[in-house]
């Protein structure tokens, strides 16, 4: 014990006298440190994570391929390692003085960083302080032991700096250390996890910004404590005390076997992407983690107050404040300013009502079609079109539930899914018919995705139980028994009203689809907390709009599918014109629809049926019925995405206020989908889910629709133009 104290005192003074050392192990990363820090504000919000993560590692390496590995070659030139020779000293002594000395030598650099991240640049002390001081310290054992490997296997010091290089440049530029790994091509990013600081990289930033803890990242922590013991394990027997000692070419292989176990992660993320989609999830919550102040708009609230000269300050992905008339300046608040004076912000449009599983065109099917790849991309259209959530009621369980798993993490973007899951109805309701033209092979296992259709109460109670288990939001019940030509099996509502008690009973809200007063009535009196068309075939009774207002069940008419369905049965396709369906809508999808409707004329409708239900609409809203908003896109011409804003448009023609039409689209609709808690308003606190317009809604409505400046979701500044690219 004594030889290795006595060696670690001469390798520490040794250490802080060698310039090289001094210089990579301190100057550098300090340089690097104010250099990055400024360059990326990292005042402005969580974007200090990444440069401390830079910076660290930067020491790392620079501490274990340059103060370990270099500093022992020229060791080994100079002669100094000879004069140990005939002391009682062993090589593993020398070579363990080395780490601990470069963990010596590095710990109060790390210090010195954060320390000026924390009072510079207002970086909170990181949560997982204990985690991130144990991987730091087994990285900085790791890489100055991989150091001294490349020390043992060269035979000079114009050798050992070329295999530093070659070491070091790959490690600097594809790990994510100056360039995000998520910008560069899948098979860069491939070739990175092949990296030790790749690993090194994703590690501390999940401590940092994801505030894991070890055991989250005991794969990469593995593999750093596997490399440090084979590399000394490997460093003893290779041990040289002279120049004049030499190994041969075959001999430097020992360095892939050090880095074997980086190896063998590589190949595993070859297959299974695992990293990649982490470091995806990293980048878009540093994204999130930025400070920007809106300043000078003309704020719509979601709850029918209108701020007509405010500011909105957002921080950490979240509405931090709300300025009305006096606003700070950007750089007191250290924020990124978005100047918006003459703009108009609301909050993320909400849409209660789509169908993912179905297209809203007609797609070639013979070019294959994947319904989970359709449903991503369109996720991905809403939130290009302003609309921040959406539920879907009645589309096939497991694939939403898949794809929600992606969006959620932020692994891919797109907008916050809700679910209902399959549809409550009977044998030969409605929702059957979709699928009662396929094979028996096919039809079974859709219906079973897409539908439920107990036969008692207690089947239908045991449904919803389980369905919630499995994770979805809300059910969906259809009482509509059809029309002449075209009729369906209502469901007894004895059946329906134990599905949505039990509904209640577990916190979710029930949605019923109706066709009629009747059936009106009868999801009034199974507490419905929402009406889903209301009545298509004459009016809902005063009675009933009175008993909806009371007791605040909301009103969703979905005006936007009955158009679409009115003017695509006269062969008018104005819905595949419209500009940002242009935009959104796959050009093949838009396309094909077309050619279909060229190909098979429709039979025009004898009765246009919107003209009825924004009769019911109306009377609704003179009622102070609740309403929200619902497109039912996924219908044929109601290409996702967009749709939501020709329901408010619809809307405000039928008679109803902006202010009222846009209330039902935010908060109206966040309340109803119980997300009121981060979504839906522009209120302290909650998600920063908004829309820049360059307008004003209150005075055109078609503004939210033609003139969208810029979209905020989860307090990220959104890349419309790269949603689809993805």
């Amino acid at each position: 014990m004594k030889a290795y104290l006595a060696y670690i005192q001469i390798t520490l003074k040794l250490t802080f006298r060698d310039k090289v050392a001094f210089f990579f192990g301190f100057a550098f990363p300090l340089a690097f440190f104010f250099i990055f820090a400024q360059s990326m504000h990292a005042e402005q919000g969580g974007l200090i994570n990444q440069v401390i993560t830079m910076v660290l590692i930067l020491g790392v390496l620079g501490n274990g391929l340059f103060g370990a590995g270099i500093r022992a070659v020229q060791d080994r030139e100079t002669g100094i390692l000879r004069r140990f020779k005939v002391a009682p000293i062993s090589p593993a002594v020398i070579l363990v003085a080395s780490l601990v000395t470069g963990w010596v030598s590095y710990v109060p650099s790390a210090l010195i960083i954060i320390a000026l991240a924390h009072f510079v640049y207002g970086m909170p002390i990181p949560e997982q302080w204990p985690s991130l001081f144990v991987f730091l310290s087994v990285a900085v054992f790791c890489f100055r032991s991989i150091g001294l490997i490349v020390a043992s296997v060269v035979n000079s010091a114009q050798e050992g700096q070329i295999v530093v290089q070659m070491l070091y440049m790959p490690m600097l530029f594809l790990s994510g250390i100056t360039f995000p790994t998520s910008i560069m091509p899948v098979w860069l990013q491939i070739i990175a996890q092949f990296l030790p600081a790749s690993h090194l990289y994703t590690g501390m930033q999940s401590i940092l910004v994801q505030k894991q803890s070890l055991f989250q990242n005991s794969t990469a922590l593995g593999a750093l404590v596997l490399s440090t013991l084979v590399s000394t394990l490997i460093g003893v027997k290779l041990f040289r005390w002279e120049k004049e000692q030499k190994i041969g070419t075959s001999g430097k292989l020992w360095l892939l076997a050090v880095l074997l176990p980086f190896l063998v992660m590589g190949a595993r993320e070859a297959y299974t992407r695992d990293n990649i989609g982490k470091s995806k999830i990293l980048m878009r919550e540093m994204s999130r983690s930025r400070t920007f102040l809106f300043r000078g708009a003309r704020i719509i609230v979601g709850d029918g107050t209108v701020i007509e000269n405010g500011g909105v300050l957002v921080k950490g992905g979240k509405i931090a404040e709300i300025y009305s008339g006096n606003i700070p300046d950007a750089k007191t608040l250290k924020a990124d300013p978005v100047e918006a004076a003459g703009k108009t912000i609301i909050p993320g449009l909400i849409d209660v009502h789509v169908h993912l599983g179905a297209p809203g065109g007609i797609p070639d099917y013979t070019k294959g079609y994947v319904a989970e790849t359709a449903i991503k991309r369109e996720l991905a259209a809403y939130l290009y079109s302003g609309v921040t959530s959406v539920r879907s009621l009645g589309d096939a369980t497991d694939t939403l539930l898949k794809v929600r798993g992606e969006t959620s993490t932020g692994a891919y973007l797109g907008s916050e899914l809700l679910m209902a899951g399959p549809l409550f109805t009977t044998a030969g309701g409605h929702g059957t018919e979709y699928t009662k033209n396929l094979p028996e092979q096919m039809r079974a296992p859709l219906e079973a995705q897409m539908t439920r259709q107990p036969k008692t109460a207690e089947e239908a109670r045991k449904q919803v139980i389980e369905l919630k288990q499995k994770g979805v939001d809300c059910i969906k019940i259809v009482l509509e028994a059809g029309v002449a030509g075209n009729l369906f099996q209502r469901m007894d509502t004895k059946i329906a009203s134990a599905a949505a008690e039990q509904a209640h009973a577990l916190g979710m809200p029930v949605s019923v689809h109706t066709g009629d007063d009747q059936d009106v009535a009868d999801a009034i009196a199974m507490g419905a907390n929402s009406i889903e068309h209301g009545a298509t075939r004459g009016p809902i009774s005063e009675g009933n709009l009175r008993l909806m207002a009371e007791k605040g069940i909301a009103l969703d008419s979905t005006l936007a599918v009955y158009e679409a369905a009115w003017l695509g049965n006269q062969g008018k396709l104005d819905m595949l014109g419209r500009s940002l369906v242009q935009q959104v809508g796959p050009a093949s999808l838009i396309e094909n629809t077309r050619k279909y409707f060229a190909e098979h004329p429709p039979k025009p409708l004898s009765k246009n049926p919107l003209d009825g239900l924004i009769d019911n609409l109306k009377r609704a809203y003179a009622a102070k019925v609740k309403l929200v908003t619902g497109s039912d896109s996924g219908n044929v011409l109601l290409i996702h995405g967009p749709a939501i804003h020709r329901e408010l448009q619809l809307y405000v023609g039928a008679g109803i206020s902006p202010v009222a039409a846009l209330q039902a689209a935010t908060g109206n609709a966040a309340l109803l989908l119980k997300i009121a808690d981060h979504a839906g308003f522009i209120r302290k606190g909650l998600d920063a889910n908004l829309i820049l317009l360059n307008g004003n809604p209150l005075e055109d409505i078609f503004a939210t629709e033609r003139s969208i400046s810029l979209v905020m979701f989860k307090g990220e500044r959104v890349d419309r133009s790269d949603l689809f690219d993805q």
